[in-house]
């Protein structure tokens, strides 16, 4: 399967991620353990592309941001992840189209639709099974996230309220998101998780 976790800064994705491959991984030889991959980076094309997107001293428009994005996914998906799911592995990815859809269309005043039409058209596959959202108030958000560290992050409060305004819309949007409550302990969200992944297995499967 193909799975992403997705969500504002802060919302524990990447433990989660963490805990979801250890389970997934369970019993597996290394060769067919799960693979966890970062977005945008995990290539080196992506972790440079990364870098141009969190430098503070760059100056970048909410549409160079969405291309970069794309570019970074497109080599991601080509690179790692279609090797991993013709090899029979699962692929656990922080972050994926939601972001984008978030960050760069609702709270960058794109228009929504055309920034999905490119990231469907550009780095739409392979396409997910399943869209975990992550959703926590950006209160307790920006307290587990502390200060800001790249430029991205320097965008404020106001702007990380419209990018969770941005994760509800996306997952109004396409069915194969699903919400998860990341106010719950750690423990409850990674059954969340895990209900939620063995929910879409079936639908895979069947």
């Amino acid at each position: 399967m193909f799975v992403i976790l997705d969500g504002v800064d802060g919302c524990g994705k990447t433990t989660q991620a963490e805990l979801l491959c250890a389970a997934l991984g369970e019993g597996r030889p290394a060769e067919e353990a799960p693979l966890h991959l970062r977005e945008p980076g995990s290539t080196a094309v992506g972790e440079r592309v990364r870098a141009l997107l969190l430098d503070r001293e760059l100056v970048l428009s909410p549409e160079v941001e969405t291309l970069l994005f794309a570019a970074a996914r497109r080599q991601m998906l080509d690179e790692l992840v279609a090797p991993a799911l013709a090899a029979g592995r699962d692929v656990v990815c922080e972050r994926f189209h939601p972001s984008t859809f978030a960050y760069q269309a609702v709270a960058g005043d794109l228009d929504p639709d055309a920034v999905l039409g490119l990231l469907n058209r550009w780095a739409g596959t392979p396409s997910p099974d399943v869209i975990l959202i992550f959703e926590l108030p950006v209160e307790e958000a920006l307290l587990r996230r502390g200060a800001a560290r790249d430029r991205i992050e320097d965008k404020g409060e106001m702007y990380l309220r419209r990018v969770a305004e941005g994760y509800r819309l996306f997952a109004e949007l396409d069915p194969r998101a699903c919400v998860i409550n990341a106010a719950q302990s750690l423990e409850a969200v990674a059954l969340d998780v895990r209900a939620a992944i063995e929910s879409a297995r079936k639908g895979v499967d069947a």
